[in-house]
């Protein structure tokens, strides 16, 4: 079996989503995982999709004649699992505080410093019911490798939310 890796984008409009799982489904392939969204009327996603290694090009060419169909963009990338990341574990962090541009950057920046890899980044940004303004949020999910100095880790991670004065919980 080969993993593809789908990155969609386009105007939002009912039909999206069916139209790729219509054209992944009659190539043979099986929709494994996928984060999917409308932002800003926008709709987006990343799709995991395997399939056996010979229709893998029928089913890339398919795909890219949605582009045709409403959707702005579509790449198909072949995965590859990391085998490397069998002692990774997970690291959930959540982060809230005042929105400021720069937050992600920040946090990220941490992140890489210490060699984590982000599995998966969900933002949000609202208003603040009872103070005014906006509130920024922030759910990662990175893995960690073995090699990390989780204390060095969460010692920069208070540093960072004391300088851009935003909490930050690890879990």
């Amino acid at each position: 079996m080969t993993t593809l890796i789908l990155t969609v984008a386009g105007a939002d409009r009912p039909g999206l989503v069916a139209a790729v799982a219509d054209v992944v489904e009659a190539h043979g392939g099986n929709w494994e995982n996928s984060s999917l969204a409308e932002l800003a009327g926008t709709f987006a996603g990343v799709i995991e999709v395997s399939v056996a290694e010979d229709r893998a090009p029928e089913l890339s060419s398919a795909l890219r004649g949605l582009q045709g169909q409403g959707l702005l963009t579509l790449a198909v990338l072949t995965g590859t699992p990391d085998a490397d990341a069998a002692d990774d574990r997970l690291l959930e962090i959540q982060v809230l505080g005042n929105d400021r541009p720069g937050i992600v950057r920040e946090v990220s920046a941490v992140l890489s410093a210490h060699a984590l890899s982000i599995e998966e980044l969900a933002t949000e940004t609202r208003d603040a019911a009872m103070a005014g303004g906006r509130l920024f949020e922030a759910s990662v999910s990175a893995k960690v490798p073995a090699s990390v100095d989780l204390d060095a880790l969460r010692d920069d991670l208070e540093r960072l939310a004391a300088e851009i004065q935003v909490d930050i919980t690890l879990g």
